[in-house]
């Protein structure tokens, strides 16, 4: 089992930043890639940025490219995710997820935080 607590969402204007944190616990959490994911109101999720705890290695959505960092403290079991230059289509609700392969699919996740709320007005 692997527990995630998503924290650090709110509201930002248009062109400002916000960073959000992923707390994992769990006896086997770091042989798991983390994810995070969003929904905004009446589409489907989608896929925003993935790390690999060992090796750090990342992917991004191409939407998020040059803005978004993602990255991992080890010692502290915590995934961020830097969001800069923020637009209102970034509006949505961000997860955390964890999933044992390196996917951007969000069916392939095993493990899901509550999600976390990022609102960008214009």
């Amino acid at each position: 089992q692997v527990q995630l607590v998503e924290s650090g969402g709110g509201a930002v204007q248009a062109g400002g930043s916000l960073r959000l944190s992923c707390a994992a616990s769990g006896s086997t959490f770091s042989a798991y890639r983390m994810g995070w994911l969003r929904q905004a109101p009446g589409k489907e999720r989608e896929f925003v940025a993935t790390i690999y705890w060992r090796s750090g290695s990342t992917g991004y959505a191409d939407s998020v490219k040059g803005r978004f960092t993602i990255s991992r403290d080890n010692a502290k079991n915590t995934v961020y995710l830097q969001m800069n230059s923020l637009k209102p289509e970034d509006t949505a609700v961000y997860y955390c997820a964890a999933s044992r392969i390196g996917t951007m699919t969000p069916s392939q996740y095993d493990y899901w935080g509550q999600g976390t709320q990022v609102t960008v007005s214009s």
